[in-house]
């Protein structure tokens, strides 16, 4: 046994904290991506743009908007990561993982005008289990237009820069698919999904 694996914490099979895991990670996915972005925009005038009511009100839509993309394309996520494991019974994972998802979505109280969308992801795991698991570099992401609807910078303003705000958000998904990876384990956790 090296050194590494005697100090390394036994990967998770618990349910619980798999769903306290996704909807923190669907927030940080958004905050971060979001958040980033617009401070470096806004350069010197930070300070301005983020006490503007109106800026203020705009971020916040967005943040949330993407937020319930950012939660589904993880849940996605997580069901092609753990579908190898549940060979046979994948119409029960992905039943699993839709309940996953609407407890991540609960723990959660958005404002009024924001409501709450599941992005139809029953209809998402079904059509996606027809083909092979996804992997985060890969995945479609729902929370990619919404992001680029939503961003609260004039998209006069962001000509150009598509492909970067692309690649941060997808590199905040392929650092989520790395820390599940090391967190969780994939044979263990579909087990317990499956059992509950």
């Amino acid at each position: 046994m090296g050194l590494m694996q005697m100090f390394r914490r036994p990967r998770s099979t618990d349910p619980q904290l798999f769903t306290a895991f996704l909807q923190a990670q669907a927030s940080y996915v958004a905050q971060k991506t979001v958040l980033e972005y617009c401070r470096v925009k806004s350069g010197r005038n930070e300070d301005i743009h983020f006490a503007n009511p109106d800026f203020q009100a705009a971020l916040t839509h967005c943040r949330w908007q993407v937020y319930f993309a950012a939660l589904a394309d993880l849940s996605a996520l997580f069901e092609s990561g753990l579908r190898p494991h549940a060979a046979g019974r994948e119409a029960a994972l992905a039943a699993a993982m839709t309940s996953v998802h609407a407890t991540a979505l609960a723990r959660e109280t958005p404002p009024e005008a924001e409501a709450a969308t599941t992005w139809e992801l029953p209809h998402r795991l079904a059509a996606q289990q027809q083909e092979a698991p996804w992997t985060a570099d890969r995945l479609p992401l729902s929370a990619e237009p919404v992001l680029f609807a939503t961003l609260p910078i004039h998209a006069d303003q962001r000509q150009g820069e598509s492909i970067a705000i692309r690649g941060a958000l997808r590199f905040q998904v392929v650092t989520t698919q790395q820390e599940w990876e090391r967190r969780f384990d994939p044979a263990g956790l579909a087990a317990a999904l499956l059992r509950n």
